[in-house]
Parts: C-alpha cells; sequence; structure tokens
C-alpha cells in the first residue's frame, strides 16, 4: 500500500496552512516518496481514536506499521527513504535532537501565543498575558538563533529531518510579528519554505480546503 496519512477535509481558514499534516507532505516530497491521503471530519470519534488516542491528526500507515505524531512520522519517512537523516552516527544525533529540539523546547512557546491569542482571546485575562507569552517565546527565539548562528542549516550545509521539523514549528509565526526582531532566524525559516518539496507540499495542503464536497 501506499503510505497513508489522515488530516482534515475542512478546516477554519485561520487554520489553513498550519495543520499538522503539513509536516508529512514535506517529507514526502522530500523523499519522492508518493502517498495517499485520507479525510476525515471527526477527529474524536472512536474510529480515529484507535489510530491517534488523543484524537488529532495527522495519523501514518504503511504496510508495517501505524503510528502517530508528527514528529514520528516523519522519522519513519526518512527512516524508510533513507533521505533527510545522515547516515554518519555524530550527524544522525545531532538531527535528532534538533527534532526533539523542535517538539519540546520551541513548539510550547510558539503554541502557547496562538493558544493566548487565537483560541483564549475572549477570555479577560488573555490581553494581559499576551505580553509575558511574547517575552517568553522571544527568549527562546534568540536562543534558537543563537545556535543557528550563520550556518544555513541548524548543522552546517546538510538539510535534515531536523530542519523539516524546526522550519515546521516555527513557520507557524510566519502572520505574526514574532520572527521581525530575529533576522537570520527569519531568513532560514524563508529557505526552508522556499524549498520546493515544501512549496508542493503547501500547496497539495491548501487544495484540500478548495474542494466543495470535503466537509461533511
Amino acid at each position: 500500500m501506499l503510505p497513508t496519512i489522515t488530516t482534515f477535509g475542512w478546516v477554519p481558514e485561520f487554520a489553513r496552512g498550519f495543520v499538522r499534516d503539513m509536516r508529512p507532505r514535506w517529507a514526502f516530497e522530500e523523499v519522492g516518496q508518493p502517498y495517499a491521503v485520507k479525510l476525515i471530519s471527526d477527529s474524536k470519534g472512536p474510529e480515529h481514536r484507535r489510530l491517534q488516542p488523543f484524537g488529532q491528526v495527522p495519523t501514518y500507515q504503511d504496510d508495517e506499521v501505524a503510528i502517530f505524531e508528527s514528529g514520528a512520522i516523519v522519522l519513519r519517512i526518512a527512516e524508510r527513504a533513507g533521505r533527510l537523516i545522515p547516515v554518519d552516527g555524530a550527524a544522525r544525533m545531532r538531527a535528532l535532537q534538533w527534532v526533539a529540539a523542535a517538539l519540546n523546547s520551541v513548539e510550547p512557546f510558539v503554541m502557547a501565543l496562538a493558544v493566548n491569542d487565537i483560541f483564549e482571546a475572549d477570555r479577560e485575562w488573555s490581553q494581559a498575558r499576551h505580553v509575558k507569552v511574547v517575552d517568553d517565546l522571544k527568549t527562546r527565539l534568540g536562543d534558537l538563533e543563537a545556535a543557528l548562528g550563520d550556518k544555513e542549516w541548524l548543522d552546517g550545509t546538510e538539510f535534515s529531518v531536523g530542519d523539516l521539523m524546526m522550519i515546521s514549528v516555527v513557520g507557524a509565526l510566519r502572520r505574526s510579528a514574532a520572527l521581525a526582531d530575529f533576522p537570520r532566524l527569519a531568513a532560514y525559516v524563508s529557505r526552508g519554505e522556499s524549498r520546493p518539496a515544501h512549496v508542493k507540499a503547501m500547496a497539495d495542503h491548501m487544495a484540500t480546503f478548495d474542494a466543495p464536497t470535503t466537509r461533511t
């Protein structure tokens, strides 16, 4: 069977371009692996929860495994293709460390801004909390920019799963002003999102919502 991901057939306009099926889509395009997409409208029902116990997307299936979590899925795609992940042991571990850093050290701060300013914007404390959320995020972005330095990618000249995941996480800030103070980091994200594989993945992701029959 073709590797298959499950994701939403419809999301509100503000979420388009940000759903996490973009991460495996991008990985598939980078390694040249054809794939299938199963669209769902309900992620909280028992059928989907058998694949994803937290009722989220995406999920992934191939002939050998059925897994969830975008980081695990991207790693599976890279491992099967023998691309995006270095063969050299030390370089491989550095790539994996950046996958973990993207999801554990950076994404919680990015998501805190989205939760505060979008999902909880109507709470009486949201506006006051915004300043603290932004300050914390900028501290973490400053740390990341310092680690990136003048390198093209996180580990030098080789684009890896670590970069794919980090750019996917930080790219969620593209509609905010959060990257304005971090020109090297903004350029890094732009380099990643300009890659043909990302452009193709984003086009396919967005095309999902153009179809009039995808929302059920």
